[in-house]
């Protein structure tokens, strides 16, 4: 109740200075800045507990290949409430994709999956229309993909760049159709937190999707689609300001 009163007399202040302010001929848009910036809230804090993902820094990337004279595409999505824990042997946790989020064909998209070149925004448009659409995705009935995790441990060989590898072991479900998955994923420690990078390769076909494809087949898309993780997983417990993400840190 006191800061309720505080950020009211707060407000009124400001209130009272932009008037002020207009009194003595200062410019309109001083006097509207300075009401608009008392109106906006300080940055929130997040609290993240050991195995809390992440949200704002994590993403899901995918690439999807060509068939005939299609094109090979760089799709990314984000991730809703998940968690996971290392060294699980069972319970490990789950992830929970943003399906209605994912974008085709962003600069940012195509760079992590490898592919160079830029795709029109007319383009991007409509391989999205498609991808979400009833034929394909169906995001609208099906808005949220998991990966229920029955394990998460760590392997004896460390990956590629010298790092801790992890198995994770469990049940993928997307389209409404649950498959087990194994995934392989590098793990890397930075001041508390833990950055998971792995990825899967899925068949669309399998989970009661057919891939897209026009021209009687002349152009469209592989059936066989990979898929990256890139997580922010707290290893203790976490309070972030909203401009200090892990990444930055």
């Amino acid at each position: 109740m006191i800061d309720a009163r505080k950020d009211r007399w707060q407000l009124f202040a400001v209130a009272c200075r932009a008037t002020v302010l207009l009194a003595l001929g200062a410019p309109l848009a001083l006097a509207q800045n300075l009401t608009q910036t008392a109106a906006q809230p300080v940055a929130a804090t997040t609290v993240l507990e050991p195995g809390d993902v992440y949200l704002p820094g994590s993403r899901v990337y995918a690439f999807v290949g060509k068939t005939g004279f299609g094109h090979e595409h760089g799709v990314m999505g984000q991730l809703l409430a998940s968690k996971l824990q290392l060294d699980a042997a069972q319970d490990a946790g789950q992830l929970i994709f943003d399906m209605r989020s994912f974008a085709a064909d962003s600069e940012v998209a195509r760079k992590y999956v490898g592919l160079a070149d830029a795709t029109p925004p007319a383009t991007q448009r409509e391989v999205n229309t498609n991808m979400l659409g009833n034929a394909v995705l169906d995001a609208g009935r099906y808005p949220t993909a998991s990966f229920v995790v029955r394990s998460l441990t760590r392997m004896a060989q460390p990956g590629p760049r010298g790092l801790p590898q992890y198995q994770l072991q469990g049940d993928f479900t997307l389209h409404g159709v649950a498959r087990p998955i194994q995934v392989v994923a590098e793990a890397e420690e930075q001041q508390g937190w833990v950055h998971l990078r792995g990825g899967f390769s899925l068949v669309q076909s399998q989970f009661g999707i057919t891939p897209f494809s026009k021209a009687f087949g002349a152009v469209g898309v592989a059936d066989e689609v990979k898929v990256f993780g890139d997580l922010w997983i707290a290893r203790e417990r976490q309070v972030l300001a909203a401009a200090n993400p892990p990444a930055n840190r």
